[in-house]
């Protein structure tokens, strides 16, 4: 066990004015589940990663049992505390989970003879012992966050920090893991601390609530929890609006007895299925199921079973850069998205190849200031918080206007204040110029303004969803 202790931690970016932390103060019991949420870009991967020791912390600001994590050999450090960052692919070294288990290991000098046995453990407890084998950059977003829990487990360290890390997993997933992670806090003694944006699922487990918000932390009361946590009670995740298809609607990607695999997986079990023109569908399923790799199949990125039309069109007899102006996606990783290297930069080569007049400059700088991204314009892409990133890119991607847009998990990073903003923004868009949306996405919370169509993938097979009782 180990109490954190944070005392007038001040923290500033190079080449930035104003400190993300400014003389912040706080505790993190021992033993104890503490949740930590608050804006994007407010400074929780910051303040984790400082906890980590991932930063220049000058002085004895923060402390575990009262000994800064300074003192601490580096050798040591990861069984004292070990952080699981918002993108597992980042942190991952080798080609398979096998291998990344025995790396991160060996660097904690585990007996060999005990790597195994340990591995073999963490994969067990987090349900995920049929990946063992598989390579990393072939699993799915959220099969990639298993993995990266199942390494911090493995690591046994007494503090473990967690970076949103449900951002990509299924609601029955989540559940199931944030059970696990209580399990680390009462059987094992670990102290855990999480951010999070989502708040669904936690009123039971977490012991605190902190919120980090104008470099301040502040341990909020039981009433001030429990009006955070009703914002993200089921009712508020339901789609109450949501219609099957009907034969008046307009299809404008048709797949005939389309069918995905991966190896020697079947993804996706042949079938016939449309998606509907000027309609915002949401697509669902488990964490692995084969929703990004459909996505990259009706783009051209991938390879599947069958035939895809657009408009009636095979779309392998379109040419590909006509193609890619009409159908676009924007990928579950921003970072894998940008091609610039400041905020201004990427905005203008996405204004210099949109579709569309309709985002002139006047209407940009308002979405952006909207979106609380004004006056960045020569930041760093890669110096925003995730959250930012997210939003940076659902902007520009709107900005090149295709007909179709595939958008997934453009929620993932984003505060509550965000996503009602993002929303706003993609039902104004979506209506004034007639564009068709389809989104997968595990976060529900405030998607029922917007859907229209809801297409479940489970058990290999898609299909149309009605409200649900």
């Amino acid at each position: 066990m180990a109490t954190v202790t944070v005392q007038s931690l001040t923290y500033t970016y190079p080449k930035q004015d104003q400190p993300v932390l400014n003389h912040l103060s706080g505790t993190f019991p021992a033993g104890k589940f503490s949740l930590l949420t608050g804006v994007s870009g407010g400074g929780k991967s910051t303040l984790l990663k400082l906890i980590a020791g991932l930063l220049p912390n000058a002085g004895d600001t923060i402390t575990f049992d009262g000994h800064p994590l300074s003192s601490v050999a580096p050798t040591q450090r990861a069984a004292t505390v070990a952080m699981l960052f918002q993108e597992p692919s980042t942190q991952f070294t080798m080609d398979t989970v096998q291998n990344e288990l025995r790396f991160a290991l060996e660097n904690q000098q585990v007996p060999a003879e005990q790597i195994a046995q340990r591995s073999d453990a963490a994969l067990s407890f987090v349900g995920i012992s049929d990946l063992k084998f598989r390579k990393l950059m072939q699993l799915s977003g959220g099969e990639q966050q298993k993995v990266a829990l199942a390494i911090i487990v493995a690591m046994n360290s007494d503090v473990i920090l967690l970076d949103e890390p449900f951002a990509s997993i299924d609601p029955p997933t989540r559940l199931a893991l944030l059970e696990k992670l209580v399990a680390l806090c009462t059987d094992r003694g670990k102290t855990i601390v999480l951010a999070d944006h989502d708040l669904s699922g936690y009123q039971q487990w977490v012991d605190h609530l902190a919120v980090l918000a104008d470099g301040q932390l502040n341990l909020l009361s039981a009433t001030e929890t429990q009006q955070r946590f009703a914002a993200f009670t089921p009712q508020r995740l339901r789609l109450s609006h949501v219609q099957l298809p009907t034969e008046q609607l307009t299809t404008c990607l048709h797949g005939t007895q389309l069918g995905l695999a991966h190896g020697d997986r079947q993804l996706l079990t042949p079938q016939d299925l449309r998606f509907y023109a000027h309609r915002t569908t949401l697509i669902t399923g488990p964490n692995g199921s084969g929703k990004s790799t459909l996505f990259k199949a009706l783009v051209r990125l991938g390879h599947y079973q069958g035939h895809i039309a657009y408009r009636d069109t095979d779309i392998k007899k379109l040419r590909k850069r006509h193609y890619a102006r009409q159908v676009g996606l924007m990928f579950q990783s921003a970072t894998a998205q940008f091609l610039n290297v400041t905020v201004a930069e990427e905005l203008a080569l996405s204004q210099k190849y949109g579709n569309s007049t309709y985002f002139t400059s006047t209407r940009v700088q308002a979405l952006l200031r909207d979106l609380n991204l004004d006056g960045r314009d020569d930041q760093v892409l890669y110096s925003l918080s995730s959250g930012q990133q997210k939003k940076l890119q659902l902007l520009c991607m709107l900005m090149m206007t295709p007909e179709v847009l595939l958008l997934d998990e453009p929620l993932k990073g984003l505060d509550y204040a965000s996503i009602q903003t993002v929303m706003t923004i993609l039902t104004t868009v979506q209506r004034e110029l007639d564009l068709t949306l389809i989104l997968i996405s595990h976060q529900l919370s405030g998607l029922d303004g917007l859907v229209d169509l809801h297409l479940q993938l489970a058990d290999q097979h898609l299909t149309y969803q009605g409200v649900s009782a």
